[in-house]
């Protein structure tokens, strides 16, 4: 099979031709019909996060079908469309997956870092960690569902019921949750960078109340805001846009380091917390919504082979909306 392959930091990718993987007990044998492009991939491949799996192969927006079932593998059929996210299995038995949070597990592998990924032709996976995608969505449309809108609708729950809310970072994550926060009666306002002209309109577009830099503040204090981009210095930018009593969720697996700030910005029952990974229920939930409200996805779509120009283009902030990856192209 073709792969795209990360020999470590430094590296860029590079084109693989490999077995194709066998699924273990409890595993599936999945031919990749397309693989999301997220900005984690980013953090793996410039060494941003620690100990990754070497050699590595990226990804974990991966929508494929299921092709053979490893023993004892009995939840899909052969045939079956599945989605295979960022949390790719939990030991099941610390006292974090004992109590319904499986995304602190004290012993997890994660799909794209720790275990290979879907920037490839084939992938095995944990069949209990695959979910059944919704259909009326093409491959590249419900790809960046499985991470960008995954960890962004667990970081939308945690940002509460305010009905002002702020987007820093209007990239793939946000132009999916505008959808449901306006779909839930909410006002959404986008940060971006400065001169981001396309993300801008693109916001615009999906309904926002209103653009603009991320060194600007808003017309009206903000009941919650969510940085999806990895920026520390948005902190204290953020928090003084926010009403009294109001939240930050950090949505991001890293972020440059947060500047100190004055007392009198956190005051006043303000809040800032972040968001790790996702839980199976987090998927169900999100996935049985975008039954409901059809998410319009606007992708960017790279064949497998020039991987490392979609994340280039990611890096350098060129992707309205997000980078999707089809081996078959």
């Amino acid at each position: 099979m073709k792969a795209m392959v990360w020999e470590g930091p430094g590296n860029a990718l590079a084109e693989r031709e490999l077995p194709v993987p066998e699924p273990k007990e409890g595993e599936l044998l999945i031919r990749v019909q397309a693989c999301g492009i997220c900005r984690t991939d980013l953090h793996v491949v410039d060494g941003e996060l620690p100990q990754p799996k070497l050699p590595l192969i990226p990804g974990h927006e991966v929508v494929g079908t299921v092709v053979r079932s490893g023993p004892g593998a009995k939840r899909f059929s052969v045939g079956q469309r599945v989605g295979i996210p960022w949390l790719g299995k939990t030991c099941g038995r610390c006292r974090f997956c004992r109590s319904g949070r499986e995304n602190l597990c004290e012993a997890p592998e994660f799909t794209g870092y720790t275990r290979d990924g879907g920037y490839a032709e084939y992938l095995v996976a944990d069949e209990r960690f695959a979910f059944l995608l919704p259909k009326g969505y093409a491959d590249g449309e419900v790809a960046p569902l499985l991470c960008a809108g995954l960890i962004g609708y667990r970081s939308y729950r945690m940002a509460g019921d305010g009905t002002k809310l702020g987007f820093y970072g209007f990239g793939a994550a946000a132009h999916l949750l505008i959808q449901l926060a306006i779909a839930q009666g909410k006002d959404v306002y986008a940060f971006t960078r400065p001169g981001d002209a396309p993300a801008q309109a693109l916001a615009r577009e999906l309904g926002a109340a209103w653009t603009g830099a991320s060194t600007e503040l808003p017309p009206v204090p903000l009941d919650a805001a969510i940085l999806f981009a990895p920026v520390g210095d948005l902190v204290p930018t953020a928090l003084r846009a926010l009403d009294r009593g109001g939240k930050i969720v950090c949505a991001g697996i890293h972020m440059s380091d947060i500047p100190s700030f004055p007392y009198r910005l956190l005051w006043e029952e303000r809040e800032v917390r972040s968001v790790a990974n996702l839980t199976r229920r987090d998927g169900e939930e999100f996935f049985s919504l975008a039954e409901r409200i059809h998410f319009r996805t606007h992708i960017h779509s790279y064949p497998l082979s020039r991987a490392n120009e979609a994340l280039d283009a990611l890096r350098e902030g060129r992707i309205a909306g997000a980078a999707v990856l089809f081996p078959g192209a």
